[in-house]
């Protein structure tokens, strides 16, 4: 047992005696399937927090001869798959933190030199017919000798090894420049493990995707799993629906709330992923909070919002407004420095896990709540005053709503209008987003649908109140772009707008908007529906 080689499974077996711990060893069946195979090669990128080092951490548990895990794993879901006793604690085992690594040398370009050094001297303890001439031999900067003794032992014995890195992608952050240090260091990986026969599984995660130079790749041999396309892996992002609902029945916490805060990744096998590092704080201390955002300040979100590359405000508005964004993430470099579009940026706020992405729509959009206001925090110090200051008043539009003082939020949209004035305003759709983001303290109370079936038709924007919320009146919005807030409530009734809110109990305002062309100015009319 050692460090680098054939580790224990301390790190898993804490996972696992935590008051919460989710079952992911699902995960196990799928490398098993790749296991020895052309598909051998994993690149698995999550945002922080997202479980990346526990997925290592359980793998290395089970493949490590290094360690005993029967007992560890007695329960869990892998344990029922066929081949988990083929593989289980019966390979030599690799682990590298590369965070670790990096942290350890005073030079970046010294990083490659020290990983070798230290993971040979466990080589060499276990390997003992290496031979004493090899051993003494130094390694120098700009060999790669690690790959040529691994090369030996298979050569020798037919042992063969799982590769497990964790952070691999953390030079590319934390010294984003130094393309030289980079570049070495990819090399490495490539000599290390490309066409390595006495690699037998190559398990990579980090934040990044595998970074692109030019048309290629330098570790093309990988497949990737990343945030714009999780592929057969989705479940294994985060919490799922079903892991979360069952979280909170044991812990007694509200499902709905949990949603709104933490819920928004979707992919197609699974459509609903949450956020596990702030499901499950919020479980534990029993309360709603900003968790995952709190484990980086907002100024890292900052520094992408103040590139300002064109497009990109428009886009961050509407989104805080509810709307999703048409993307192209093909064209994203896969590093934190090469950014030259607005695509660009937003593609690595999905990998950042500040944004979500639909690939089969290409569109992107801010996923919660909590992640939402981490984006009103950002923005706030960016120099988007305006902006903020139709958030900041939104709450009195929303009291002036309940009042139904008509003439208040007319005023008050007028206002949020022109604050907002980044957005193009021709028709409908731009005023819908206008009237959504004028609205934003309203998400507090309110579930909020936009184009939502009711009646005959769909009514544009409909706040339904949230159980915690039930004092509060329902609230229909329908918009009408040169023509008169008062057709707009004639719509709601004659389209029956209230039907499918039936079962509401409460109160009901139907409010309709009307953006006059020619004076430039909004017009309201409000009207309350009595329900028993």
């Amino acid at each position: 047992m050692g460090i680098y080689l054939n580790p224990n499974n301390i790190g898993f077996k804490e996972a696992v005696a935590s008051e919460i711990y989710v079952d992911k060893t699902g995960l196990i069946e799928y490398t098993n399937k790749v296991f020895g195979t052309q598909q051998k090669y994993l690149c698995v990128s999550r945002p922080r927090r997202f479980g990346k080092t526990m997925a290592a951490s359980m793998l290395t548990a089970y493949y490590s001869c290094g360690c005993d895990s029967r007992e560890l794993f007695r329960g869990l879901q892998i344990e029922k798959a066929e081949s988990f006793k083929e593989h289980l604690n019966q390979h030599d085992l690799i682990f590298l933190n590369i965070q670790k690594f990096l942290s350890r040398v005073e030079k970046p370009e010294d990083l490659v030199l020290y990983l070798q050094e230290r993971v040979l001297e466990e080589l060499y303890e276990n390997y003992p017919f290496l031979t004493e001439k090899e051993k003494c031999k130094p390694v120098e900067k700009k060999t790669r000798k690690l790959a040529g003794i691994l090369e030996e032992i298979y050569k020798i014995t037919g042992n063969q090894f799982v590769f497990i890195i964790d952070e691999w992608d953390c030079i590319f952050r934390e010294e984003q420049h130094d393309t030289k240090a980079q570049t070495e260091y990819l090399d490495f990986l490539r000599d290390l493990l490309k066409d390595a026969e006495y690699a037998k599984l190559t398990y990579m995660t980090g934040i990044l995707p595998i970074k692109k130079y030019g048309s290629h790749s330098a570790l093309n041999m990988f497949m990737e799993f990343s945030m714009t396309n999780p592929k057969g892996l989705a479940e294994y992002v985060g919490f799922t629906e079903v892991e979360v609902r069952n979280l909170c029945a044991e812990f007694g916490m509200d499902f709905g709330e949990t949603k709104q805060w933490y819920d928004g990744y979707q992919f197609r096998k699974a459509p609903h992923v949450y956020s596990p590092k702030s499901v499950v704080d919020a479980m534990l201390n029993q309360e709603f909070d900003n968790y995952w955002t709190q484990t980086e300040t907002y100024e890292a979100l900052r520094i992408y919002i103040d590139m300002n590359f064109h497009g990109l405000k428009d886009s961050i508005v509407r989104m805080l407004s509810g709307e999703r964004c048409r993307i192209n993430t093909n064209t994203f470099a896969n590093d934190m420095t090469s950014l030259k579009t607005r695509d660009d940026v937003l593609t690595l706020l999905i990998h950042l896990g500040y944004l979500a992405y639909d690939m089969w729509k290409k569109e992107v959009f801010i996923p919660n709540a909590e992640i939402s206001s981490e984006f009103v925090n950002a923005i706030e110090g960016a120099g988007w005053n305006a902006v903020i200051k139709a958030i900041r008043t939104s709450e009195m539009l929303l009291e002036a709503t309940w009042k139904k003082d008509a003439d208040a939020v007319a005023e008050g949209i007028d206002a949020s209008h022109l604050e907002t004035s980044v957005l193009t305003y021709n028709n409908e759709n731009s005023l819908s987003c206008t009237i959504t983001l004028a609205y934003y303290s309203a998400r507090i109370y309110y579930d909020i649908f936009r184009e939502m079936p009711t009646g005959e038709g769909f009514a544009d924007i409909v706040f339904l109140p949230k159980i915690n919320h039930s004092d509060k009146p329902a609230m229909i919005i329908e918009l009408k772009w040169n023509k008169s807030a008062k057709g707009a409530i004639n719509q709601m009734k004659e389209k029956r707008y209230i039907k499918n809110l039936e079962s509401y109990s409460g109160n009901l305002l139907l409010v309709g908007i009307n953006y006059n062309i020619k004076t430039k100015r909004h017009e309201c009319v409000i009207e309350t529906v009595e329900k028993n």
